[in-house]
């Protein structure tokens, strides 16, 4: 027999963790990053989906290696998406086991969050190639144009994992 409040506060899948989160933190950033990550991780997955289905529709009638690079979207895709539902994963399952943190556990990761999409803001605009780069970026636009594209990987990657630390030292 389940209790009530078991199955009331109980949550399954990711749809029921962004509920649950929602409910049970008391940190208002938190709450707001819950919301924001929710709407850009729809828009994300919507923008991957497409993104798929032109691809293979690209490919049709091409080789194996050429349709093999549509499984580069998909490990994209996880790496953007795990980062971004990460916080809201690890707050919802420690809410949901009663594990001590420490105050502001939840926020900590809500700011970790909001840094890991001010990093792929970063990223995106470190690979913009130079026939599209504004000619009046400013200082950190120009900085950010300047670097290699290949290091448009570096400021998700490391906010990334800034989110596992954080989430690992916090605990």
């Amino acid at each position: 027999m389940t209790d009530a409040a078991t199955t009331r506060d109980d949550y399954s899948g990711l749809l029921g963790a962004f509920r649950y989160s929602f409910r049970a933190s008391d940190s208002r950033t938190f709450r707001l990053y819950v919301l924001v990550s929710f709407v850009l991780g729809f828009l994300f997955a919507l923008i991957f989906l497409f993104a798929l289905i032109f691809w293979f529709v690209e490919t049709l009638g091409h080789s194996a290696f050429d349709t093999s690079s549509n499984a580069f979207l998909g490990v994209v895709a996880l790496f953007v998406l795990g980062p971004l539902f990460a916080p809201v994963l690890f707050v919802a399952r420690r809410h949901r086991r009663g594990e001590a943190a420490i105050p502001n556990y939840d926020t900590l990761l809500a700011l970790g969050g909001f840094l890991f999409l001010a990093s792929l803001y970063a990223g995106l605009i470190i690979t913009v190639p130079p026939e599209y780069q504004s000619a009046d970026a400013g200082a950190i636009g120009s900085f950010l144009y300047s670097l290699p594209q290949l290091f448009g990987l570096v400021p998700p990657l490391v906010s990334g994992l800034l989110i596992f630390v954080l989430h690992r030292i916090a605990r």
